[in-house]
C-alpha cells in the first residue's frame, strides 16, 4: 500500500528545488545575505543539499540582533520592499532587545501550513473546540495557533486577560476538547483545580499542546501533567520565532519529535566544531527556512540541543527527521556542576517525577573551585510531609546526577508562575 507521506528522496529533491528558488530569490534583492555572502566570495548556486552545507556559513542570533542595532528597527534581513509585509511579532526570549520578525502573506501561509500539519498530527479536527490558555502578545506562535486551528474549521476560545480560574471554568463550560499551553502552565492550571475542588476529569479535554519548553518531550513532566489532566494526551512540538513552526511530536512515538520537512534543511552539528554529528549523537539544531522567503534564515544556530533520530521509516510512516527526546536543552543553559553537565530538562525531570512540588527556581553559583546547586521549592496543597518531600528530592538528585543539591522550601505562592516560558534557572558565573 502507498505510504501517505513523501519518501526520503522525495523530501530531499523537494528541499533542493526549494533552496535554489530561495537563493534565486534573495539574491540580490536580501541587503542582509548579499552583503555578507558576497563577502565571502560565496557564488548562490548550489549543485546539491551537501554543498550548500559545505559552502554556506552559519547565521547566528548575534549576528540579526547587531544587524537590527545598526539599520533600526527592522534590519536588512528583508526579501522585498517593506511595504509588502503585513505582519509583525518579536522573540520572547532574547537577551536585550528582543528580536523583530516581519512577515509577508505569503509566508504567513507558508506557516499557517505547516501550523496545521502540527495540528493534524495531534489528532485536532473541526468538530474540535481549543483553548488557547495564554495573552495574545507579539510572540508568534499565539496566532499562528489559532488561525490555524479556525482554518481547520475548529471553535477557536481564547483565554487572555483572564486569571487561571476564569480559564478553567471557560475550558468546562464551552466542552473544551483541546488546550493549547506550556508545559509549566498546564501544571498550573492543574494545581488552581485541585485548590478550587474542580475534577479535571469531568471535562471533555481530551489532548493537551504544549510548547515554548522541553517538558512535553520529557516522560516524567508528560506522565505528570497527563495523570493531574485524568490521563489524558500530552502532545509536543517547537518553533521560534525567527523560523517558525518546527517540530511536532511523533503520533507513534511521544518524546520523539518530527521535524516539519522540506519546510525546512535541517541539520544536526557540533556546537563547538560546526561538523555534523551522526544518527543517535547530541548537537545543535541548525536550519534553514525554504517558504519563509520574505524574512529567510540560512544555516540559523537554533542554539537547541538535540540527539539526532536513526533516519528508519518512522513506525507512524513519515520519513522526515526525528529528534530522540524532543529539545534537551539549550547550550546556553547547560552548566557544569563538578564534572556533571546539567541541563534545565533534567532537572524538570527529576523534580516532576518526585511530584509534590507546585513551583520551584533553581540556582547555580559556577564561581567556587566546587560549584554549588541551590534548589527552592513551593511544596503543592497536597504534600502534608515537606521534610520526606525535600529527603526525596536529594536522593533522586544524587541518584540521577550523582550531586548534592542543596534544597530550601518557599511559601505557599511566593515562587513566580508562569503562563509562558517558565523562568527556573539562574546561572551565577
Amino acid at each position: 500500500m502507498k505510504s501517505e507521506f513523501p519518501t526520503r528522496a522525495q523530501i530531499e529533491a523537494e528541499q533542493l528545488e526549494q533552496l535554489r528558488a530561495l537563493l534565486t530569490e534573495l539574491f540580490p534583492a536580501n541587503p542582509f545575505y548579499s552583503k555578507k555572502l558576497q563577502a565571502k566570495g560565496i557564488t548562490f548556486d548550489v549543485a546539491s543539499l551537501e554543498d550548500f552545507s559545505r559552502r554556506f556559513p552559519f547565521t547566528t542570533k548575534s549576528e540579526i540582533v547587531q544587524d537590527q542595532l545598526a539599520n533600526p528597527p527592522f534590519g536588512t534581513n528583508l526579501t522585498y520592499p517593506l511595504a509588502n509585509y503585513t505582519r509583525y511579532h518579536q522573540t520572547s526570549g532574547t537577551t536585550g532587545k528582543p528580536l523583530r520578525w516581519l512577515d509577508t502573506p505569503q509566508s504567513w501561509e507558508a506557516m499557517l501550513g505547516t501550523w496545521t500539519e502540527v495540528l493534524l498530527a495531534a489528532g485536532v479536527h473541526a468538530p474540535d473546540h481549543v483553548y488557547f490558555a495564554f495573552s495574545f502578545g507579539p510572540f508568534i506562535g499565539f496566532w499562528l495557533a489559532f488561525e490555524s486551528a479556525a482554518r481547520l474549521g475548529c471553535l477557536c476560545i481564547p483565554g487572555g486577560g483572564l486569571s487561571s480560574l476564569a480559564r478553567l471554568h471557560a475550558i468546562l463550560e464551552n466542552k473544551v476538547t483541546v488546550v493549547c499551553c506550556t508545559p509549566t502552565y498546564a501544571l498550573r492550571l492543574a494545581q488552581v483545580a485541585a485548590e478550587e475542588k474542580i475534577d479535571l476529569r469531568q471535562s471533555q479535554v481530551k489532548t493537551l499542546i504544549v510548547a515554548g519548553e522541553p517538558g512535553g518531550s520529557v516522560a516524567s513532566v508528560r506522565a505528570r501533567i497527563s495523570d493531574l489532566w485524568g490521563g489524558l494526551r500530552v502532545f509536543d512540538h517547537h518553533g521560534m520565532t525567527e523560523v517558525g513552526p518546527v517540530t511536532h511530536e511523533c503520533p507513534a512515538r511521544p518524546g520523539v519529535l518530527h521535524v516539519v520537512e522540506p519546510t525546512f534543511y535541517a541539520e544536526v552539528c557540533q556546537p563547538s566544531t560546526g561538523a555534523a554529528v551522526g544518527p543517535g549523537e547530541t548537537g545543535e539544531l541548525v536550519l534553514t527556512t525554504l517558504d519563509r522567503v520574505g524574512s529567510p534564515l540560512l544555516r540559523y544556530r537554533t542554539g537547541d540541543l538535540v540527539r539526532r533520530g536513526a533516519g528508519d521509516l518512522c513506525p507512524c510512516g513519515r520519513q522526515t527527521m526525528t529528534l530522540e527526546g524532543g529539545i534537551l536543552g539549550r547550550g546556553d543553559d547547560m552548566v557544569v556542576v563538578r564534572g556533571v553537565n546539567v541541563f534545565p530538562a533534567a532537572v524538570d525531570e527529576i523534580i516532576q517525577s518526585c511530584g509534590g512540588v507546585a513551583e520551584y527556581q533553581l540556582q547555580v553559583d559556577t564561581r567556587p573551585a566546587l560549584p554549588e546547586m541551590l534548589l527552592q521549592i513551593e511544596p503543592d496543597s497536597m504534600t502534608q510531609d515537606t521534610a520526606a518531600l525535600v529527603g526525596k528530592l536529594q536522593k533522586e538528585f544524587e541518584k540521577a546526577l550523582a550531586l548534592r543539591v542543596i534544597i530550601k522550601t518557599a511559601r505557599a505562592g511566593e515562587l513566580p508562575k508562569s503562563e509562558l516560558k517558565a523562568s527556573r534557572w539562574r546561572i551565577i558565573r
